[in-house]
């Protein structure tokens, strides 16, 4: 579409005011000064040769902070002895691109081994991903450590489906410590990335609150029957641009998963929603405040986990 990735002149950093945990964006500052810069190059790169990686791997950080906290937990392979999250009901079919996590650890432990955990290189991929196209930046807090653990359990309980009503997402997003306003700016993400026909045909054929064309052209993509893996834009408008136009298709009625169009339905997200589709830098702002909070979820510092060598497997 002739977009340049990650070139953009980002016009609002977020420094983040507030302290967490005991994080510290200088963490690696003389343990590994060229992290930033390193992660930066591979995930620019990747995103210019497929566009859908920067979601994907905004997702990956998602998904692992929403079970256990932010400790690379989604990235654990499964083994004979060992059953990650991978296959979890959220993720089997769903997250990709772990290869592009394996690349940028490869080439850290290249620079700097043993000292940078798998969790923080998930939290700057997914910062680097948003900024790749087009998004805001932010000073990512730095110093977790990976968990030596995973839970399937949780990962089928813990990630909301898109199946989920406001009730269920503002109950989903309070278990992990996250308020309302970052149950819906949070949801903006969905501004870039696909989803499955498996993850929306209950609401192109059940809604009554969705857009009867759109839910026409998708009915013809995803039938009742079949097709489950068939991929659609979250955002049809924008789809490769960090942008607010998902609160736009909000207002249209085109908000692609029943959870998307909960946001903008006649209850308490109304506002926020409609606050971020007219201002798209209070948006920018917002999100990248709410991202270092959910980067902040039980994290693992000090002489907790481990720093792993290899992201699919513990030491």
């Amino acid at each position: 579409m002739g977009i340049s990735y990650c070139i953009f002149v980002v016009a609002f950093l977020y420094t983040g005011a507030m302290a967490y945990a005991n994080l510290s964006p200088n963490f690696y500052a003389s343990s590994c000064p060229d992290l930033l810069s390193t992660v930066q190059d591979v995930v620019c790169d990747a995103v210019s040769k497929e566009t859908r990686a920067a979601a994907s791997l905004l997702r990956l950080h998602f998904h692992d902070c929403f079970v256990q906290g932010c400790d690379a937990s989604v990235l654990l392979d499964d083994t004979s002895t060992f059953t990650g999250e991978k296959t979890a009901r959220p993720n089997a079919g769903s997250l990709r691109r772990f290869d592009i996590i394996d690349e940028i650890k490869k080439q850290v432990e290249c620079i700097c081994p043993g000292v940078v955990s798998c969790a923080d290189i998930l939290a700057l991929a997914a910062r680097d991903s948003v900024v790749a196209l087009g998004g805001p930046t932010w000073t990512v807090p730095l110093g977790r450590r990976d968990s030596k653990t995973a839970s399937l359990r949780l990962a089928n309980s813990d990630i909301a489906p898109g199946s989920f009503n406001l009730g269920q997402l503002i109950s989903n997003f309070a278990k992990q410590g996250l308020n309302l306003k970052d149950l819906v700016v949070l949801s903006g993400a969905h501004t870039i990335g696909l989803a499955r026909c498996v993850t929306f045909r209950g609401r192109i054929y059940n809604d009554t609150n969705i857009n009867p064309s759109f839910a026409r052209a998708l009915q013809r993509k995803c039938p009742r029957v079949g097709n489950n893996n068939t991929l659609q834009q979250l955002d049809l408008v924008t789809p490769d641009i960090f942008d607010n136009s998902y609160y736009k298709n909000l207002q249209c009625l085109k908000g692609l998963l029943h959870s998307d169009q909960a946001l903008l339905n006649g209850g308490s997200a109304d506002s926020l929603s409609k606050t971020y589709a007219a201002d798209t830098k209070t948006f920018f702002a917002d999100f990248a405040q709410s991202m270092i909070k959910m980067g902040n979820i039980k994290v693992l510092t000090g002489s907790q986990g481990e720093v792993r060598t290899n992201c699919r497997k513990v030491n």
